[in-house]
């Protein structure tokens, strides 16, 4: 079954480029899987391109830069996104937890210049291309607030902008914890169709289901 943004040829969409100027993206990929029993979440299949790839591509399509955190020795996530013009930043302290990729993320996206970073989690597959570009539209509307995307009945999800105001605060952060901490009140939610806000797969059980909604055409 296929979405809108979806592609089918090894991880490049295919879909018109769809501009996030200024807004950065962040795929934090330096955690272990530890609860894949074995195997990794972000280089299951999907659409013929292990998922990381897949998500990296859909990024790439709006125009953004995107750095993608990797483990120092994390050579097969390295290499699922070969001959993509992704930047790649290895995290020495990756076990710490999320905060050490969106530090790694914040110092990068400082360095670019950009005006924002969004985090996009690749262990989501449902955020497409055109989900993103739609992020980045509304983000541009008011670029000083946070921005998160939610359900279509209005569940907070991911992923999330946050405005550069907001770099130094991410830089600080630490142990195993995202941005949650950092968004406040005003943050401004926009919904994303049926529940891929919250979509996330990190479990062999949560990928058999995802899997038996969404058969390989």
């Amino acid at each position: 079954m296929t979405t809108p943004g979806d592609d089918h040829s090894g991880g490049r969409d295919t879909r018109a480029a769809l501009p996030c100027a200024g807004c950065a993206v962040l795929l934090p990929a330096a955690g272990a899987s530890t609860r894949m029993r074995g195997r990794d979440k972000l280089l299951e299949p999907v659409d013929g391109a292990p998922l990381l790839r897949r998500q990296a591509a859909r990024a790439l399509v709006t125009g953004a830069a995107v750095l993608v955190t990797l483990r120092p020795a994390d050579h097969a996530r390295r290499a699922a996104l070969s001959g993509l013009a992704v930047a790649t930043r290895p995290v020495p302290d990756a076990a710490e937890g999320m905060a050490a990729s969106l530090r790694a993320g914040a110092a990068w996206a400082g360095e670019t210049g950009a005006r924002a970073l969004m985090i996009l989690l690749p262990d989501m597959p449902g955020i497409t291309t055109a989900d993103i570009g739609a992020l980045c539209a509304a983000w541009a509307a008011d670029p000083g607030t946070p921005l998160r995307a939610a359900t279509a009945t209005g569940t907070p999800g991911h992923p999330v902008i946050l405005p550069r105001t907001l770099f130094p605060a991410l830089r600080a952060l630490s142990g195993d914890q995202g941005a949650r901490p950092l968004l406040p009140a005003t943050t401004r939610h926009h919904p994303l169709p049926d529940d891929r806000a919250v979509t996330d797969l990190d479990t062999p059980e949560a990928w058999a289901a995802w899997r038996a909604r969404n058969p390989t055409p």
